[in-house]
């Protein structure tokens, strides 16, 4: 999950292009069922609340004028940072004001929605007007991604609109460079090559910030999402670090009585935790300055201005930072590759045990309370057209439909990107996205106070997991979870 503005780009530099105009090029199948489906809501304003994403910036520069230009129905969608859309989405849908028609719905927050009966069932609301199902709409086409966003009842209350996994970014200039290859070797007698364990990525990345010490340049060998005082730290210790040490769903054991403590059945103290805790703390010391303060945006812009020879980064970053001369540095020098991993971890991911890092997105829902509800339900099927994803694909490094990875520009930007969205298609299964808590929240609250004191030195790694796993279940006894 991510609380904070994450940087928009595009990476067919969408920005230089007139979004209305834009909008005009895509052409969609079966136009006059939209137009004649559009006429019955003359004079209807759909409003939207998102975060700003390049996913979401796409909807409101193209999208959105395209489906005003084919129906007749005004969309206005409003981007903003993420707390402020939480805060705008959860009052309306609380205060019962049907302010909003359409809300962002990040992967990890779609439980508690669905626990608290916020969400339309967009199944059975399109199974009960079929008059309202576009013909081109395919739930069938959505990818997996779209599995965090069914009911118990197993029916879709979300919209997938951008999915993207967390990789292993790597500078290829450096990993190829012959020079650069020869002091590796002649430091630590291996091939340098991209990290597959946790060691090796350890040894890379102080040998590159060693490196850039002697050489005197402006590089180090890792990026850390270290931030002492904001929950993107926490987010990247728990969904990305921890996993690949064999902890998952963030140490809490649901069939254990949502046990947290290893002395109840969960891991969130384990000795895997601790492990993964300090290697993570031993990269952020080798790390560029600005990591103690890092959030997921400035560690993408931190890798993009050539300051990191490897890192793990969200994938909807990937695609500017390899393609956007006016934003990257490292442009044509991008190499993606799966994160390290503990033996074992792999093969739990294999079996469907555990997975290798995380699994990103968010989707559009449709609140109860909308005045709106037919004509949203148009917009939400119009988002999941095979025939706008291509570009959409393409500017904001998300993928949710199958089809849309056979495409032609996908597929050049694809090599571009040294693979991502091959990886995407192939390897997305290995990943997996947060826990589906309806305490999201809530534990993230009562842990990330010790979790800073952590970061900051003031309590050490093994007493301050113990101390978060204590509180953790302390928080799930009062929530009414642990009996």
């Amino acid at each position: 999950m991510k609380f904070a503005y994450r940087l928009s780009t595009s990476v067919l530099a969408l920005t230089m292009m007139a979004g209305a105009a834009f909008a005009q090029d895509i052409e969609i199948k079966n136009a006059d069922w939209w137009q004649n489906a559009g006429k019955q809501f003359d004079g209807v304003t759909l409003r939207g609340v998102t975060e700003s994403t390049p996913a979401s910036n796409y909807i409101a520069d193209v999208l959105a004028p395209k489906f005003e230009d084919l129906t007749g129905i005004d969309v206005q969608i409003e981007t903003t940072s993420w707390d402020q859309m939480y805060d705008k989405a959860i009052k309306d849908m609380e205060a019962k004001t049907g302010i909003y028609d359409m809300v962002y719905i990040e992967q990890d927050i779609i439980y508690a929605y669905l626990s608290r009966n916020f969400l339309v069932d967009i199944t059975k609301s399109l199974k009960d007007h079929a008059d309202l199902k576009a013909p081109e709409y395919s739930e069938e086409n959505l990818t997996s991604f779209a599995d965090n966003f069914h009911g118990t009842n197993g029916d879709l209350y979300g919209m997938p609109m951008e999915a993207f996994i967390k990789v292993y970014l790597y500078r290829t200039d450096l990993f190829n460079d012959p020079d650069v290859q020869a002091a590796f070797k002649e430091k630590t007698g291996k091939e340098l090559k991209p990290a597959k364990t946790h060691e090796d990525y350890a040894e890379i990345a102080k040998f590159f910030t060693d490196y850039g010490k002697e050489k005197g340049m402006d590089l180090w060998g890792t990026t850390a999402q270290a931030h002492t005082g904001h929950p993107a730290s926490w987010y990247e210790y728990f969904e990305s670090v921890a996993p690949t040490f064999g902890v998952y769903n963030w140490g809490i054991n649901v069939d254990k009585n949502y046990a947290a403590t290893v002395e109840n059945g969960g891991t969130m103290n384990s000795p895997e935790a601790k492990k993964a805790l300090k290697w993570w703390l031993s990269m952020r010391d080798i790390a560029p300055p600005e990591s103690v303060q890092s959030t997921w945006t400035e560690v993408a812009t931190t890798f993009a201005a050539g300051r990191a020879a490897q890192g793990l980064v969200y994938g909807e970053n990937a695609a500017w930072i390899a393609t956007d001369e006016e934003k990257s540095k490292v442009v044509g020098d991008v190499g993606v590759a799966l994160p390290p991993l503990e033996p074992g971890v792999m093969e739990d991911a294999e079996s469907g045990k555990g997975y290798i890092g995380y699994y990103d997105g968010g989707a559009f829902g449709l609140p109860v309370t909308s005045k709106n509800q037919d004509a949203a339900l148009l917009f939400l099927q119009f988002l999941a057209l095979p025939e706008v994803q291509e570009d959409w694909a393409a500017a904001g490094s998300r993928i949710t439909l199958t089809s849309t990875y056979d495409t032609p520009k996908v597929q050049e930007i694809d090599k571009k990107l040294g693979g991502y969205y091959s990886m995407l298609r192939d390897d997305g299964k290995l990943f997996q996205g947060a826990p589906p808590y309806p305490f999201h929240r809530q534990v993230i609250e009562a842990t990330t106070p010790i979790f800073y004191q952590i970061l900051t030195g003031n309590v050490g790694v093994d007493d301050g997991l113990d101390q978060m796993a204590a509180k953790t279940e302390e928080e799930l006894k009062s929530l009414g979870y642990r009996k």
